[in-house]
């Protein structure tokens, strides 16, 4: 995902999003909701994905005002948009999501196909391992399975890390709240991604918690039992809500 610090470590000069949505105005209120919720950052807004079927269009954006929004904010937005050209207007749903794969993840359950929204690699560090790419297709394909309650974001140049909290939609699933960690290494410039189990949403908290601190142990393991009906994505924007302590 490309960091918040621009001059310093993107690869390359960045585009701005276009949303073609020129003479498509005739429902003012709605045109001014997209304007209030989207497009007022639009000069902000780097497209990491794209995909155009018309009438839909699928977004896989990074936003790069939120750095200076509320600390821990998501820094991906994820816009579905659906255009009338009859009737010269749209429809669109939006969500901010903390990893790329998740929002790849959410616009692919809203119909866009599974294999069109492939990440611009020259707009983020790269997986350093197949563990990390693995995990990055499970949270792209398994989208229905868990549902997100809370992620932080730190672009500290120091520990620049992600994190989120999953819960299994499944009430019988053991390790029932997973903790997936995204790391950066600037040096190396490739990040990795890890995922841990917990029993309950108290001790998946509290981890993350202590992860922003730098006090946490290693992520405890997933139950094998949970892992052989594959991990899991989300399918819809967070209720988050901040650890108990904060950096």
């Amino acid at each position: 995902m490309l960091p918040p610090t621009e001059p310093v470590l993107v690869r390359k000069s960045t585009s701005h999003v276009d949303f073609k949505l020129d003479d498509l105005d005739a429902d003012e209120e709605r045109y001014l909701d997209f304007y209030r919720k989207v497009a007022v950052r639009e000069d902000m807004l780097v497209p990491l994905a794209e995909h155009h079927d018309n009438p839909n269009s699928y977004y896989v954006l990074f936003d790069r005002s939120a750095t200076w929004g509320h600390p821990g904010m998501a820094k991906v937005l994820a816009v579905h948009l659906q255009r009338d050209y009859e009737k010269k207007t749209f429809s669109f749903e939006q969500a901010p999501l903390p990893l790329p794969a998740m929002a790849q993840s959410w616009l692919i359950h809203r119909g866009c196909p599974h294999d069109a929204l492939s990440l611009d690699p020259e707009l983020g560090p790269p997986p350093a391992d197949e563990a990390t790419r693995a995990l990055e297709r499970r949270l792209v394909g398994d989208g229905d399975r868990y549902a997100m309650g809370y992620s932080y974001t730190s672009d500290d140049l120091d520990d620049m890390v992600i994190i989120v909290v999953l819960r299994a939609r499944d009430e019988q699933a053991l390790s029932r709240f997973r903790v997936v960690v995204e790391e950066v290494d600037t040096e190396r410039w490739t990040h990795t991604l890890r995922e841990g189990g917990f029993d309950t949403v108290g001790e998946a908290l509290r981890w993350c918690d202590d992860r922003l601190t730098g006090e946490a142990g290693p992520l405890p393991p997933v139950r094998p039992e949970a892992t052989a009906s594959r991990c899991a994505g989300v399918v819809k924007a967070p209720a988050s809500r901040p650890p108990g302590r904060s950096r």
